[in-house]
């Protein structure tokens, strides 16, 4: 019934759509998305050099600070999300004028508290918001379609078609991400059943012709499933595996 829904919601959305999402033509390392960046042993730096085109961090907001941590009980005071990725993403961009990045940032809870906090703390980017080389993207615990009008318009939202959305609503829909595991389980050690794959490609293919790039969470990170995911036009590729994904994408 949950996957039924989600289709029936995917095809509603996809009659509001203004203009089809061509897949990628050919894959670059841009086509990675470094998944918990911040759980890595360089954050932000790692993925960022590697060429990766996505970076994700998870926010707390606790006492007027963005604090990056998967879990609330993980905090350090040190790792705020000014000093581990805006301030970094700010000095590299200055260094390299051709750089390209969108910065997922997943708000755990409390989007009314944390997206106030964001928008301020953003601002010394903001040339680089205006001028398309950011993109920012709000995932996790996000406002409802209804309140998106209340944000800044450099703000954008991941979306998991949840819920219905109206054609200006719809506009503020940077990528739709889906968890992998709802549409199959396969584990990435061998050939996905066609059955499988097929159901992939509808949704893929439904969620381009919304106008929309698409990703999947929870996707087995191994070199098959990179394959499949490029075979069927997913749009970025989620990883842990930073130096494996990014050395398979330049080699391909």
């Amino acid at each position: 019934m949950k996957l039924f829904f989600s289709f029936l919601l995917l095809i509603t959305t996809c009659s509001i759509a203004n203009k089809a999402f061509a897949q990628p033509k050919a894959y670059s390392v841009y086509n990675a998305h470094s998944h918990n960046d911040y759980a890595n042993d360089t954050p932000f730096y790692k993925a960022f050099q590697k060429g990766f085109g996505s970076i994700e961090a998870d926010i707390y907001p606790i006492d007027g600070e963005l604090f990056v941590a998967h879990n609330k009980k993980d905090i350090s005071k040190e790792n705020t999300l000014t000093k581990m990725y805006l301030q970094p993403l700010l000095k590299e961009l200055n260094k390299s004028p051709n750089r390209k990045v969108q910065l997922l940032i997943d708000i755990k809870e409390n989007y009314a508290v944390a997206l106030p906090l964001l928008i301020k703390q953003l601002q010394p980017l903001k040339k680089f918001y205006t001028n398309g080389r950011v993109l920012i993207l709000i995932s996790g615990n996000r406002p409802l379609p209804a309140e998106y009008a209340n944000y800044p318009g450099y703000i954008s939202f991941d979306d998991d078609l949840i819920h219905p959305h109206t054609p200006e609503q719809w506009k503020r829909v940077g990528l739709v991400s889906l968890q992998f595991t709802v549409f199959t389980k396969w584990k990435g050690d061998s050939t996905i059943a066609r059955e499988e794959e097929d159901r992939l490609r509808r949704v893929i293919n439904a969620v381009h012709n919304a106008g929309k790039p698409i990703r999947f969470w929870d996707a087995p990170d191994t070199v098959a499933s990179w394959q499949e995911q490029m075979k069927l036009g997913v749009d970025f590729i989620g990883t842990d595996k930073i130096e494996a994904l990014g050395n398979f994408l330049n080699n391909h």
